[in-house]
């Protein structure tokens, strides 16, 4: 199954810099976005190390052997930004969420830290594969609070993070993959900016066109955050 995918990453119009990365790779069927934590030249460093170290794997066409080695070099990302964070920003956390997409043949895998997000749209059906690693995700779960309710609540508190704690946790997700499929991952510096309904609209376009309509119609908005998306779709 081949795929076209486009990317970009802004750092939005209020703050000074920008600590998102991305990777995008259909060659590989790799695609990730991170969000950097830990303040100045701490957040953009611990985004840009996970980026990095995605871009150096060696992958197969094995799916369960790429996970293992993604799943392998995070931990080891997650042991170098503690120590980093030690040594050189005096013990502060230096952390970032993270997403990344792995896609062999009809079958996708999804493995996460934090509130990076992805989604999945299938005719015009979208879902949200991910669950986000905060509080309000269990108020969410629940039907405590509504997904808007969510969304305006002050969920920048993230309970799982590459480098946050000693020892990491990724969620899974596998899923199917079918032709026209079209996956979005995001920094919730865009799904908290725009709606739901302006996601959907802008993955009817072409991968390109997708992506410059969501930064554009962020960046028209408050864009409090970094903004970081990565648009891949399946072909028919």
């Amino acid at each position: 199954m081949d795929w076209s995918s486009a990317s970009d990453s802004h750092r939005g119009n209020k703050r000074a810099r920008n600590e998102d990365a991305v990777f995008a790779s259909s060659h590989l069927g790799l695609w990730a976005v991170a969000d950097g934590m830990g303040g100045h030249k701490a957040g953009d460093y611990a985004s840009e190390t996970i980026a990095q170290m995605l871009a150096d794997l060696n992958l197969s066409q094995d799916l369960s052997e790429c996970v293992d080695l993604v799943e392998d070099g995070m931990l080891e990302v997650n042991d170098h930004l503690r120590r980093h964070a030690r040594t050189q920003c005096d013990g502060n956390t230096v952390g970032s969420t993270v997403v990344v997409l792995i896609v062999r043949g009809e079958v996708g895998v999804a493995l996460w830290a934090g509130d990076s997000r992805l989604y999945r749209m299938r005719g015009r059906l979208m879902s949200q594969i991910t669950r986000d690693h905060n509080p309000v995700s269990d108020l969410l779960d629940s039907g405590s609070v509504t997904e808007e309710e969510a969304l305006n609540t002050d969920t920048h508190i993230i309970t799982r993070a590459v480098g946050g704690q000693r020892d990491l946790h990724l969620d899974v997700a596998v899923f199917d993959v079918q032709p026209g499929d079209t996956m979005l991952l995001c920094t919730d510096g865009l799904y908290r900016e725009i709606e739901p309904q302006s996601i959907y609209d802008a993955l009817q376009h072409d991968v390109d066109k997708a992506v410059t309509l969501l930064m554009k119609d962020c960046l028209q908005g408050p864009a409090r955050d970094n903004v970081s998306l990565v648009v891949a779709r399946a072909e028919h």
